[in-house]
């Protein structure tokens, strides 16, 4: 076992995923040119994937736990959170199997093709990303901040630059998404009014005010 594997391995991070930090912390007095050959050699050795530059993970046979999407996501870029279809498959909504993980960034969009799977990173302008994001528990000590219902169609409609309410109101996402109508009565029950006023698309707030207005209590 490479020198890093070992020490990665006993440190334990859940899903073996850890970046260039870890590395440094793990080796404070090693100079970068020779953390970066412990690197090289763990990763020539097959025991070490690279994600992306400075972001690893150990491979399969030298890991506790497997690694959650979520949690690769959030290690791919940052900030972001999990939304869109993901969010919507996450919490049920939606019955399709999502193969790429979906998130929404404040800064501009990314697209990652790792051996860990596919990550699609959209920009979404927002006053406050944080609304409508909750972090929520995906597996044993790992959480991932996930879009709540609402803001993953908000962000959804967004991308979907297409979509108005006087062009078919909530058809978009009852017949397109395959949403349910009293999935939607639950979501807006009681909306979230910082999500819905926070987007900078007056025509995303439009739609989400008479969705609010037709599905609300």
């Amino acid at each position: 076992m490479q020198t890093l594997t070992e020490n990665v391995y006993k440190l334990g991070p859940p899903g073996g995923l850890f970046d260039e930090s870890v590395v440094l912390n793990l080796f404070p007095a090693v100079s970068l040119p020779a953390r970066r050959l412990l690197v090289h050699r763990a990763v020539k050795h097959g025991e070490v994937v690279r994600l992306k530059p400075g972001k690893y993970c150990l491979a399969p046979e030298y890991r506790r736990n497997n690694p959650h999407p979520f949690v690769v996501a959030a290690l791919l870029h940052w900030p972001s959170h999990i939304s869109l279809e993901s969010a919507l498959a996450h919490h049920g909504l939606i019955p399709e199997a999502v193969q790429t993980v979906s998130s929404v960034t404040p800064h501009r969009s990314r697209i990652f093709s790792t051996p860990l799977g596919h990550f699609s990173f959209r920009r979404v302008p927002v006053r406050n990303p944080a609304a409508g994001v909750t972090a929520v528990t995906v597996a044993e000590n790992c959480w991932a901040h996930v879009a709540t219902p609402l803001r993953a169609i908000a962000d959804l409609l967004y991308l979907r630059k297409e979509i108005r309410w006087d062009r078919g109101g909530a058809g978009f996402l009852t017949e397109s998404m395959r949403i349910a109508e009293e999935d939607l009565h639950r979501i807006l029950a009681k909306p979230d009014a910082e999500v819905i006023e926070g987007m900078r698309s007056g025509r995303v707030r439009a739609y989400l005010r008479n969705l609010a207005k037709e599905f609300g209590s």
